[in-house]
Order: C-alpha cells, then sequence, then structure tokens
C-alpha cells in the first residue's frame, strides 16, 4: 500500500499512516479504519468517525433569558439537557453563521439579532475529528414554529443567565458539548444576566 499523507503532524510524532479503509458511510459521518505504523516495530489499526463540522448556539433572549432544550437522546435513552447544536453535513457548503441561524429556526423556531463567534472545541477527540464551533447568539425572539426532524423530540425552556450557568458548571447539563458552550460564553453571558429567576429555573434535569 502506498503511504497516506494526511496526518503530517502524526506522522513527525512517530505514526506513520501506512493505509486507511473506509468501513461504513451515511449522511452524518464515515467509519474510517488506519493501519499505522508506530515508532520501533508497532503497527495497530486506529478506527473512528470521520464527521463534518458542528455549530452550538447559545441563545439569550431580549429579555435575557436562555433558550434552552430538552431533548430525547435514544442513544442513552434519556431527556437530555441542552442548547441548539447541529451538524454541517446537510448545509451545502454554507458559512457557519448561517447554519447556526438555521438550527435556531429549525429547534427553537427562533431569530436572532446578532450571532457572535467564540470559540471550537474537539468533542471526543479520540472517535472523531468533528470540530465544535460556538456561537453566542443575542436578541432571540421565539416567534415561529419549530421545523424539528422526526427524529427530534424537544422541549423548549427559557431559563436566567445564572441558572444556566450553574446548570453547565454543576453537572447537570450532562450533554458535554452544551455545557462547555454555555461556559465559553459565560464572559460574555454575565453582561446579560438581568438577575430575574423564571418558572424555568426549577427544571427538573
Amino acid at each position: 500500500m502506498a503511504a497516506h499523507r494526511d496526518k503530517p503532524t502524526g506522522a513527525k510524532a512517530g505514526w506513520q499512516l501506512i493505509g486507511t479503509e473506509k468501513r461504513f458511510e451515511n449522511n452524518v459521518c464515515r467509519l474510517r479504519e488506519d493501519e499505522v505504523q508506530l515508532e520501533g516495530d508497532g503497527k495497530i489499526k486506529y478506527a473512528y468517525l470521520e464527521r463534518d463540522d458542528a455549530v452550538i448556539i447559545v441563545p439569550v433572549t431580549t429579555e435575557g433569558e436562555v433558550v434552552m432544550l430538552k431533548q430525547y437522546r435514544y442513544p442513552v435513552d434519556e431527556w437530555c439537557l441542552e442548547v441548539p447544536a447541529g451538524g454541517t453535513h446537510d448545509s451545502c457548503d454554507a458559512a457557519l453563521e448561517e447554519v447556526a441561524r438555521k438550527e435556531l429556526r429549525e429547534e427553537i423556531g427562533a431569530t436572532a439579532q446578532s450571532l457572535k463567534y467564540v470559540n471550537f472545541f474537539y468533542p471526543a477527540n479520540s472517535i472523531t475529528n468533528e470540530k465544535s464551533h460556538v456561537f453566542l447568539a443575542e436578541g432571540v425572539e421565539l416567534s415561529r414554529e419549530q421545523k424539528t426532524e422526526a427524529s427530534e423530540s424537544i422541549e423548549v425552556h427559557l431559563i436566567s443567565v445564572g441558572k444556566a450557568v450553574e446548570l453547565a458548571r454543576t453537572g447537570a447539563m450532562k450533554t458535554a458539548p452544551c455545557a462547555l458552550a454555555v461556559l465559553l460564553c459565560e464572559p460574555l453571558l454575565s453582561r446579560l444576566d438581568q438577575h430575574r429567576p423564571t418558572a424555568d429555573d426549577l427544571l427538573e434535569t
């Protein structure tokens, strides 16, 4: 097999990519298995998911409330507290901001006056190459019906900024990428906090 060269940093670290095979593919991800020569005589096979980038949006209304979701997640069979998020696999090369606005429309039926790019992170870098890009959405208005997919069961809740940060810090928000997105936005959220509790602050997680 000819040497592959799409892992230049790995090559410098002594991970020489010998070959790669695609084991499975659908419209969301690809399962890739690489044969890798390590320093010395070690040779391994490393399987991981290739996934397109994702966006995670922390939406704040004009009243200073964070729009959060309770979404049923089939793999863990639980309702999980989250913020809107979605992949770019079906976005036809749209800009990340455009994808973020689409997710707001579809998941919570909302528009936003402004979107600020905050940062990105790798949500699970031992099993996927996916990047998660975080946006803070301000001036969010819940003015439209949700356009969820058949596999999406979503409840929308309005949480005070302080409570949203608390849920992320204490681990009550079990969907780790969403919790990290809230914490990355915390310095920006602090100026939007109107210190008014909402009825949904008592939401069971």
